[in-house]
């Protein structure tokens, strides 16, 4: 039989994580802030394109990059070329723009009212105008005076409705109208 030997998960309280061998107490790095002692573990840039980072706790580090200038300590000349160079590189991505790919991940509309222009039989780049005769369109053929007894009609409406109202209050968000 073998020799039982002393586990390495003995103890309290526990200096370690769990999972990690020997008996030493872990080695946290603190934050880089003077003064602060808290666990520094979101990593910030010490000046741009270099390797070198602060290690910063999440409120100094919310700190920092709300004051980062990426263009601190240049010229207005080195500046300009450095957003010129920025500028080529990024223009890879700006070709796509020709698809106009719309929806949620452009920022644009809401779920919600991608949703909306769903229930109203839209494409996701209508405009304001296309939903009022889309809303007119499908309200007159599913209004439940225009079919009485239709009860998929009657929930068709509801929906019809719904989508109509989301679609404007985005719209009056938009313009800047109280909802």
């Amino acid at each position: 039989m073998a020799k039982q030997t002393r586990s390495n998960d003995w103890g309290f309280p526990r200096w370690r994580s769990y999972g990690d061998k020997g008996r030493t107490a872990a080695k946290i790095r603190l934050c880089d802030r003077e003064g602060c002692s808290e666990v520094g573990d979101r990593p910030a840039p010490k000046a741009p394109n270099s390797r070198e980072r602060w290690m910063f706790c999440e409120p100094h580090a919310a700190e920092y990059n709300r004051n980062w200038n990426y263009f601190a300590g240049l010229s207005p000349e080195e500046a300009a070329r450095r957003a010129a160079d920025e500028e080529t590189d990024a223009k890879g991505f700006r070709q796509s723009a020709q698809w106009k790919w719309a929806g949620p991940g452009d920022g644009t509309r809401t779920r919600d009212e991608m949703r909306a222009l769903d229930a109203l039989e839209l494409e996701s780049d209508a405009d304001f105008a296309a939903v009022k005769s889309a809303h007119r369109r499908l309200v007159k053929e599913t209004h439940p005076d225009a079919n009485p007894g239709n009860e998929e009609a009657a929930k068709r409406f509801k929906q019809v409705q719904a989508a109509y109202d989301v679609l404007r209050k985005a719209e009056d968000r938009k313009n800047g109208k109280a909802a």
